[in-house]
């Protein structure tokens, strides 16, 4: 099962260094109304940051071939038609909870956030087991952005979801300002073997996917110094979305389509691109990190300290601020152009 993470280059979690430990310490007491739709179990989560966020989980219908999903994000609480916006996605199995930390402080800096669940994880009702492949996560994008955001964006795509915005880029470009790309996992040659399993081998590797026992290892195993409590309410937070009857159905379908591929894609992005860096990223080399800023046309290089595969989780801080400066910065020369 291991091995199957580590294929796909996207851990669920992150470690708590340079993080203020107080924010994972915090319980809320007050009582917190959830959308109706969020598992249950959201109830038992601790992170304050992950509560106030998931308080404001909501579903918007999308178009999606001859039906309409109900589909998950955090939208931002006022649009502002003379920024540009700024669109987060996750990594690979993952949901929108990812940007606790970062999530608000982009929209205190004054920018239009948008935090969005690829299809085929995160919270969007997936009842009538849209496929989930590659193909069908850019279409369901494009169209949430042709119906909600509606102006070209800088797309944010850590890990597994840097080849999500790539894709996206390429193929809708435009629809997308900048690209900002956090460790990104875009040199893998798609879900490689595991695409040619048995279903039912599939379904089994899928299920002990979503195992605690299996993702509070993965934590013993990637992390040093992270206390038990912290470990286990990251667990619940990482594996939230894995509780949906649907899960299972969406994630094999992903993995036996191929999944993605789009080293060929990488000299075709325009856009100006900030990649983001941990030095310290055991899951990804950052010889590739080289490798991609060589590859991308524009772009710019930036690594972050004594941090790992997930900076926004580890350093949001210094994350945030990177983000804001490239977008502003951006933004001044787009209006340069202009006068």
């Amino acid at each position: 099962m291991a091995a199957f993470i580590a294929a796909i280059h996207a851990p669920p979690l992150s470690s708590t260094k340079g993080l203020n430990k107080k924010r994972h310490q915090l319980i809320v007491s007050a009582t917190v109304e959830f959308p109706s739709f969020l598992p249950n179990e959201v109830d038992d989560i601790k992170d304050t940051f992950a509560r106030k966020l998931a308080t404001r989980i909501e579903r918007l219908p999308v178009s999606f071939s001859d039906h309409c999903i109900m589909s998950s994000c955090v939208k931002p609480l006022l649009v502002q038609s003379e920024t540009t916006p700024v669109v987060l996605l996750h990594g690979f199995d993952s949901s929108i909870l990812e940007w606790r930390y970062i999530y608000p402080l982009l929209e205190e800096a004054g920018l239009e956030t948008w935090a969005i669940d690829i299809l085929g994880w995160g919270f969007s009702d997936l009842e009538s087991r849209p496929s989930c492949d590659v193909a069908s996560k850019r279409k369901h994008l494009y169209q949430l952005w042709k119906s909600y955001i509606r102006r070209p964006m800088v797309l944010v795509g850590p890990s597994l979801g840097a080849a999500v915005a790539i894709d996206f880029a390429v193929n809708h470009p435009e629809a997308v300002e900048n690209l900002v790309l956090i460790d990104a996992s875009v040199y893998a040659e798609g879900t490689g073997n595991l695409a040619k399993l048995p279903r039912a081998v599939a379904y089994a590797g899928v299920s002990l996917l979503k195992s605690t026992a299996l993702r509070l290892y993965v934590n013993y195993m990637a992390f040093t110094g992270l206390p038990f409590s912290t470990s286990f309410d990251w667990m619940s937070i990482g594996r939230l979305h894995c509780l949906y009857p649907w899960w299972e159905d969406a994630t094999v379908n992903f993995m036996i389509s191929g999944g993605y591929n789009i080293i060929s894609e990488i000299e075709k992005v325009k856009q100006n691109t900030l990649i983001i860096w941990g030095e310290d990223d055991k899951i990804i080399s950052s010889k590739l990190a080289v490798r991609l800023h060589c590859e991308l046309p524009n772009a710019k290089l930036r690594y972050i300290p004594d941090c790992g595969h997930i900076p926004h989780v580890e350093r949001p801080s210094s994350v945030s601020k990177l983000i804001i400066e490239f977008v502003r910065e951006n933004s001044h020369k787009a209006l340069e152009v202009f006068t």
